[in-house]
């Protein structure tokens, strides 16, 4: 029994120890990047500097907090998106993976990284570990999608480069990748050159059928590394909506555009906010029936963040969604990831993508970027300009609009219940 305990005890103290060694290669691996910062850095840098740095502070390596402390500096490493950054990024997954061979979140954050890096074929492994490990089949969909891309575009170029009897090492028989530009300029200029030839021999006016296969396959390749795949283009037959359909939509009809927070929720204003025509709200919002009423109408959403595409869904079933969104490719990848399909009936196009900037509708341009979601609709309605009343419910509250946006809205409804918390426009 002694010699049993002192072997376990023996293999614990030899285990520590591993997990230390490898916790100060992580460490050294962040100093190292620390050292060769810009003097300036951007936001995303900094972010990654302040995660390194809490990591250099970890002890012990088997702490809990420490694994998450790592994580998150590989998250942020994977965020920054630099060479340097995907380098360190990867050396603190590995060390991940080390440390807890049996972590969902460091698996999946290896997968995210090797994607980045172009070694897609790794990038699936990695992300077949994680689904090995995953505890139910919802959890994951988006990294079930993001592999099924990746075997897709495998397959596509494998074909491909049959076709074009691709030389061994040539851009088209080499792992493919979204950022390797030389991929798509290679299968590009093998298509023109063919369709080239056909055209100045002029043995036919149709590509024969191995070309309108390769054009074909590049077509899809094009498609899934610009956009990944949707399992529901159609988003539930969900129709575009643009500003002369929202005009339409609105003429001759009481709105009121709700605010969220707790003074709202504890109101009894929800039977009230309930008899409008239409109730628009915001952002995440949360339905107390009493205070806040329980139709929605038009939910509006401004995308926030870096990388807006990687929020959550949008699944609150209303009938219009409004996503207003810059730049346009930010917003276009928005749209295809966080959209649910069938809980819209109606999505705002392109037109209503940036109406305070837009030329063609508000585009004043004395607002600046990343102004309120309540504000941005606000001015889209007056614009509009065809409803016969327009009421705000909460948005005189402090917090709600920023000092400029309370300013314009004080301008034109002087006359404010503070005790009701409304405000008429109109």
């Amino acid at each position: 029994m002694t010699k049993t305990l002192s072997g376990l005890f023996g293999a614990r103290r030899r285990n520590a120890g591993r997990q230390e060694e490898l916790l100060a290669r992580a460490v050294r691996a962040g100093a190292d990047y620390l050292a060769s910062l810009d003097a300036k850095p951007d936001t995303r840098r900094v972010r990654l500097a302040a995660a390194t740095g809490a990591l250099t502070t970890a002890r012990p390596a088997a702490a809990p907090e420490t694994f998450d402390t790592l994580l998150t500096a590989g998250n942020r490493a994977l965020d920054a998106g630099g060479a340097a950054e995907l380098r360190l990024a990867l050396a603190l997954a590995d060390t991940a993976v080390e440390l807890r061979g049996r972590s969902k979140g460091a698996w999946k954050l290896r997968g995210l990284i090797l994607e980045a890096l172009g070694r897609d074929d790794e990038a699936v492994a990695a992300y077949d570990r994680h689904l090995d490990l995953r505890h139910s089949g919802t959890e994951s969909q988006d990294i079930v999608l993001r592999q099924d891309v990746l075997k897709e575009i495998r397959a596509c170029l494998e074909e491909a480069a049959r076709l074009v009897r691709a030389e061994p090492g040539s851009p088209l028989d080499r792992p493919p990748h979204q950022a390797a530009p030389e991929v798509r300029t290679a299968f590009a200029d093998h298509i023109k050159a063919r369709l080239a030839h056909l055209d100045a021999t002029g043995t036919t006016t149709t590509p024969d059928p191995e070309t309108r296969r390769l054009i074909g396959l590049y077509a899809t390749y094009r498609r899934l590394t610009a956009e990944g795949r949707m399992g529901d283009p159609l988003l539930g037959d969900a129709t575009p909506l643009g500003a002369a359909g929202l005009r339409s939509l609105l003429t001759g009809r009481t709105v009121c555009l709700v605010a969220n927070g707790d003074a709202v929720a504890a109101s009894a204003h929800g039977e009230g906010i309930d008899a409008y025509d239409v109730v628009i709200r915001c952002d995440s919002y949360r339905i107390a029936p009493r205070g806040t009423g329980e139709r929605t109408d038009v939910h509006a959403v401004t995308l926030r963040g870096p990388t807006p595409w990687d929020g959550p869904r949008w699944t609150q079933s209303v009938q219009t969604r409004l996503v207003f969104g810059d730049p346009a490719d930010a917003w276009r990848r928005s749209l295809r990831r966080r959209l649910a399909p069938g809980a819209q009936s109606r999505v705002g196009d392109a037109t209503l993508r940036r109406p305070l900037h837009d030329p063609a509708l508000v585009g004043d341009g004395d607002w600046p970027r990343g102004g309120s979601t309540a504000f941005t609709v606000l001015r889209l309605l007056d614009f509009l300009d065809v409803t016969p009343r327009i009421d705000l419910i909460g948005l005189g509250l402090p917090g709600q609009l920023r000092p400029e946006e309370h300013a314009w809205v004080t301008a034109r409804a002087p006359k404010q219940n503070s005790t009701e918390m409304r405000i008429a426009l109109r």
